[in-house]
């Protein structure tokens, strides 16, 4: 079957320049992946092109990340609520009235707001790793979670090893069975903007605000009861941050949910794209 290209472009939304990639017939259904941290839509560069036979796919890079514009973190204000009004501002921009979600990590709490704020505009849900429930945490987030209860400068530079190249390739490697598997350009090209001059405190400021995503998960609990979506959770079931449990969480809320699991760590697309490309097209199908 024919692969279409994939096309790099930059738009200008609001006072900020936002990479993103763009495949597929521009009269088809859209689907809109948000990526997570520490990455970009770089970890969509397997997915796109098996999407974008049917579908229109957009990845942006959110503010701060990847190739989209990073204004320093005292100039900008980097809370996922100001992310999610970004990527709204964006959607809207390519007006972009409909549209399935592919969120994963970071891009959970940022598509989540997108879908509480327009719900008409959310045709289905596809969650990887994705989580929006509290027995989802690992305690891989307890220095975070110190960090959150009190916002000291001790507590916020001994979060700065989570920046660092060990952590990132951990990220990466954790769970997954065979190595081989992850090409070294993800960390590496990950490692590259986290050591942009001024990246790191960026970095630190969102960790800050993720809190703020822990307390709206009864608020997206309540927005799946009311306007039951269809969702897809795919994850990789080895993930050191958010556990299966949070995956399965999400049958208490839609009962039709799709949960599966694939042998992975946190990043599953990195060893399982094809198969969960297989499950997206075959979930939205239907």
């Amino acid at each position: 079957m024919k692969t279409l290209a994939v096309h790099y472009r930059t738009i200008q939304v609001n006072d900020l320049k936002l990479f993103y990639r763009e495949a597929g017939p521009v009269d088809a259904p859209v689907i809109l992946l948000l990526h997570g941290y520490p990455t970009s839509s770089f970890m969509f560069r397997n997915l796109i092109p098996l999407l974008s036979r049917t579908y229109r796919v957009i990845a942006p890079d959110l503010p701060g990340f990847g190739y989209s514009d990073a204004p320093s973190f005292k100039d900008f204000s980097y809370t996922f609520d100001n992310l999610a009004k970004y990527i709204s501002d964006f959607t809207l921009q390519l007006q972009l009235d409909k549209f399935a979600i592919y969120v994963f990590d970071y891009g959970a709490p940022v598509g989540y707001r997108l879908a509480m704020q327009h719900p008409e505009k959310i045709s289905a849900i596809i969650s990887q790793n994705g989580n929006t429930y509290a027995e989802g945490l690992s305690d891989s987030w307890n220095p975070l979670r110190q960090y959150w209860e009190a916002p000291t400068e001790e507590n916020r530079e001994s979060l700065r090893a989570f920046t660092e190249l060990k952590l990132t390739r951990w990220q990466y490697e954790e769970g997954v069975p065979d190595l081989s598997l992850i090409a070294p350009e993800t960390y590496t090209l990950d490692q590259h903007f986290l050591d942009r001059p001024g990246n790191v405190d960026i970095q630190l400021d969102l960790m800050k605000d993720y809190a703020n995503n822990v307390a709206l998960y009864p608020t997206i609990q309540h927005y799946f009861r009311t306007y039951k979506p269809k969702l897809l959770a795919v994850w990789g079931n080895k993930d050191p941050f958010f556990l299966p449990p949070g995956a399965i969480a999400y049958q208490q809320d839609l009962a039709d949910a799709t949960v599966k699991f694939y042998d992975t760590g946190h990043f599953a697309l990195e060893t399982h794209f094809s198969e969960i490309a297989d499950d997206i097209l075959n979930f939205l199908a239907s």
